[in-house]
């Protein structure tokens, strides 16, 4: 890998991380595009590690929000009278991280190896899309008085989500995407969804990166090198925080149908180019 191929792969990161899109689904199509074996080792680790610069965007980005429930929760669990939203809050994020984290430890050779394919991505962007066609419109059904917001999280919606967000282990299917569609039939209003996709989604993902650097860097190492992983990092952590900004002001007066068209066309163009033989699925 190239220092110009780790900055595209940076962009595309920073930019598909926090949309309901799928990181994984298009750096494993870009990285496939650009010849890259994309069941190697070291590339499925620097996909991984490279999160860690958008994660550390939306941690700027929400340190307020951050601070307050971590704040809350650690206050909560020593004083009852100070148990309120963000205690609560913050048991939904633990439950639904370790929910997550559980489930991707012991299915980690299966989502390294097998679905490691295009063919997944592009039925995974594809099949996806019609669950988050259908949230959607459940929500729109839903009167504003019916709607919830952040502050009536408890931990039951965090272990619902956090199974949910289990789903984005495959690739093609999206973290965020998962999450918000889990919480649009939850009855969580859109932004709602899309800040608990968030705060579900830095702790997971910073897990996921700090894993695969520890446990693969020997073959990172020996690939790609650590240089151009940097590269990607940093290059994702500015393209995700214009991109946080940006998307929370969509969608507060925005659907998801936009997204839905994307996906669907992208998956479509995945499938069409491994039928035809002009790309391989790894």
């Amino acid at each position: 890998m190239t220092w110009w191929q780790s900055i595209i792969l940076g962009v595309v990161e920073g930019v598909t991380e926090f949309l309901p899109v799928s990181s994984t689904g298009h750096l494993t199509i870009t990285e496939k595009l650009m010849g890259m074996p994309i069941d190697d080792p070291g590339i499925t680790a620097y996909t991984a590690i490279i999160q860690i610069g958008a994660i550390l965007a939306a941690v700027i980005y929400f340190w307020g929000d951050i601070w307050r429930i971590l704040t809350g929760w650690l206050g909560g669990l020593g004083n009852k009278s100070r148990r309120g939203s963000d205690y609560n809050m913050g048991w939904a994020v633990v439950v639904g991280t370790v929910i997550t984290a559980s489930v991707a430890l012991v299915g980690k050779d299966l989502i390294t190896g097998a679905l490691r394919s295009l063919w997944v991505v592009g039925i995974g962007l594809i099949l996806w899309s019609f669950a988050m066609f259908a949230a959607d419109r459940y929500s729109a059904k839903l009167a504003p008085s019916k709607q919830r917001t952040l502050d009536t999280i408890t931990w039951k919606d965090g272990a619902l989500l956090g199974l949910i967000q289990c789903l984005s282990l495959v690739p093609g299917v999206s973290r965020s995407g998962a999450t918000i569609v889990g919480g649009l039939f939850s009855g969580l209003d859109r932004l709602a969804s899309t800040k608990l996709a968030f705060y579900l989604g830095i702790p997971t993902l910073v897990a996921a990166g700090v894993y695969e650097a520890a446990t693969e860097f020997s073959h990172v190492s020996e690939t790609i090198g650590w240089g151009v992983v940097v590269i990607g990092a940093v290059v994702s952590f500015f393209v995700a925080y214009a991109s946080i900004a940006w998307l929370l002001k969509f969608v507060a007066s925005n659907t998801f149908t936009g997204f839905v068209i994307y996906r669907i066309l992208v998956g479509l163009a995945v499938l069409g180019l491994l039928a035809g033989n002009v790309i391989t699925a790894v």
